[in-house]
C-alpha cells in the first residue's frame, strides 16, 4: 500500500473517531445526572415489639334513675299566621300542665319549633300551613312517668309524647364496667402469657374502644289512652371494650 493512500486511511478514521467523540459529549450533556450510592452501614433496620397484646370486655347493669319526656302539639290552619297563633295557645296549655307537676324552669327546654307549607297530593298547590312545637322534659321520678304522660296528653293537649330512660352520671357505671374490663384483660394477657411460656410484665399501653354514649330504653307512647300509662323502668345496660398492651417480663 502506497504512503499516501496509508495517511488518507488515517486522515480518515480519526476524522470518525473525532465525529464519535462529539456524538457521545453531546448524548451525555442531554442526560440527566446519575448518582450511585453505596447502603450507609449506620442505616436503621425495623424492630418487631415483643409483648401480649390483648382486650378485655364488661358490662354492668345499673336501674335508671332519670327520664326524659317529650312532648309535643301542631295545628294546621289555611294561613301560616293562624296556624302558629293556634299552635300558641296549645303550647301555653301544654307548657302550664307540665309546670303544674313540679316541673321546674331548668328541666323544661324546646327541642323542636317550625312553621311549614302542606302541599296537595300532586305538590303543585299550598293547601294550609302547619306549625309544631316540641318540648323536652327531664323528669327525676323514673317510678311515675307513665302518670306523667297521662296528665300531659289528657289535661294538655299533647298530640305526641314519648319516654326514655337513662342514668344521671353515666360515668360512673362507665367507670366500674372499665375496671372490670382491663381486669379480663389481663387474665386473658396471663393466659396467653402462660401458654407461650413467658411472664407478664408491666402494662405499655390502654386504649378505651368503648363507643360515645349511653343506651337508653325510649318508649313512644303517641295519643295515651283512659287507662294509665305503664312504663317498667328495667336495666340499663353499660358495656365497656378495652384494649390492653403488656411487656414480657
Amino acid at each position: 500500500m502506497t504512503s499516501s493512500i496509508r495517511v488518507a486511511l488515517a486522515s480518515v478514521a480519526c476524522a470518525s473517531l473525532v465525529a464519535l467523540l462529539v456524538a457521545v459529549a453531546v448524548v451525555a450533556a442531554g442526560r440527566p445526572p446519575v448518582f450511585i450510592t453505596s447502603p450507609s452501614a449506620a442505616s436503621t433496620t425495623s424492630s418487631i415489639e415483643s409483648g401480649v397484646f390483648t382486650s378485655g370486655d364488661a358490662s354492668v347493669s345499673k336501674k335508671p334513675d332519670i327520664a326524659f319526656v317529650y312532648a309535643g302539639v301542631e295545628s294546621q290552619q289555611p294561613t301560616a299566621s293562624a296556624a302558629q297563633s293556634d299552635l300558641a295557645a296549645k303550647a301555653a296549655k301544654l307548657i302550664a300542665r307540665i309546670k303544674a307537676l313540679g316541673v321546674p324552669d331548668q328541666d323544661l327546654n324546646t327541642s323542636g319549633y317550625a312553621v311549614g307549607p302542606v302541599y296537595t297530593p300532586s305538590g303543585q298547590t299550598i293547601s294550609g300551613y302547619r306549625a309544631s312545637e316540641q318540648l323536652q322534659v327531664t323528669w327525676h321520678d323514673v317510678n311515675n312517668v307513665g302518670k306523667a304522660l297521662d296528665a300531659i296528653v289528657q289535661e294538655g293537649g299533647a298530640t305526641n309524647v314519648g319516654a326514655s330512660f337513662g342514668l344521671a352520671d353515666p360515668k360512673a357505671a362507665q367507670a366500674e364496667a372499665r375496671t372490670l374490663a382491663i381486669a379480663d384483660a389481663r387474665s386473658r394477657a396471663q393466659a396467653m402469657a402462660s401458654a407461650a411460656g413467658v411472664r407478664l410484665g408491666a402494662v405499655i399501653r390502654v386504649s378505651d374502644l368503648t363507643s360515645s354514649g349511653v343506651p337508653s330504653a325510649r318508649f313512644d307512647v303517641g295519643a295515651a289512652a283512659p287507662a294509665a300509662t305503664q312504663l317498667p323502668v328495667g336495666q340499663l345496660t353499660v358495656a365497656v371494650t378495652v384494649e390492653v398492651d403488656f411487656a414480657i417480663a
